[in-house]
């Protein structure tokens, strides 16, 4: 069942996860850099992506994110509670990592087929609202990369295109969210990817659903954002949480997060 108000909330299971990191990565100041291979806890997971052809849908078995325990019957899974601290002044964004493929040359032209359906994670395995594609840098690039990504949308409507994205020269890590199509609202799938212009580098193709997002006002500060902050958004027992860094300076620091998960 779910969670319809704080009674439910109280009388919820609660599960009690760590998310942190203990090495920092060397980044752009205000660009999103992804930390999921540094060292911490949980241990340092893989940046490159594993297929190019089809890609892969990550869960909390994938190496690097938080292992979160089995719902009961048919219980629906909250994030609740997250208690969370940085090393140095930035904002934290919470990612469910739907949808990974790669790692692609930069001079990529790659249609995927035999895709894996990610439905099972979004709300009633049918609302796409809100998943966004992202490129994630692997390798450095020479010279500035440009991206194409043709996807179906959240109406199942296929064919959609990002258009052809300049995006930056790109650095380990870095992350850039690239434009839906004029009215789109989400993506089921991703078709193709095409790379051009750079002369070296990889890169992924992210599908994911955004879940919270904090600010770390100054350095070692933090903060507690309980279930009215974080909106109590779904999720599911085998949700692959991804946090990404946007940080003042050139820095990721040494994020922590504790996060409460609710099922009912």
């Amino acid at each position: 069942m779910a969670i319809a108000s704080v009674n439910d909330w109280i009388a919820s299971a609660k599960q009690y996860l760590s998310l942190a990191k203990t090495a920092s990565r060397v980044s752009v100041a205000t660009a999103w850099f992804g930390v999921l291979d540094l060292a911490g806890n949980p241990g340092a997971g893989v940046l490159a992506g594993t297929s190019t052809a089809a890609g892969v849908v990550p869960t909390d078995a994938t190496a690097g994110v938080p292992l979160i325990n089995a719902f009961g019957g048919a219980a629906k899974g909250y994030l609740a509670q997250v208690d969370f601290g940085n090393s140095v002044a930035c904002r934290m964004k919470l990612f469910d990592l739907l949808f990974k493929a790669g790692a692609y040359a930069f001079n990529a032209a790659q249609a995927l087929a035999a895709q894996p359906a990610y439905s099972s994670r979004v709300p009633g395995g049918t609302d796409f609202t809100d998943t966004q594609i992202w490129i994630e840098f692997v390798t450095a690039s020479t010279g500035v990369q440009s991206v194409a990504v043709t996807y179906t949308n959240q109406a199942g409507v296929a064919a959609k295109t990002t258009g052809t994205v300049v995006t930056v020269a790109g650095t380990v890590g870095r992350m850039l969210q690239l434009p839906l199509a004029a009215g789109d609202t989400g993506v089921q799938k991703i078709e193709s990817v095409t790379g051009t212009v750079a002369t070296a580098g990889t890169f992924n193709i992210l599908v994911l659903r955004p879940l919270w997002s904090g600010r770390v006002r100054m350095a070692n500060d933090g903060d507690v954002h309980d279930l009215f902050k974080t909106g109590m958004p779904e999720l599911y027992a085998d949700s692959a949480l991804l946090l990404a860094v946007n940080a003042d300076g050139t820095a990721t620091g040494v994020p922590e997060l504790e996060l409460v998960i609710a099922n009912n």
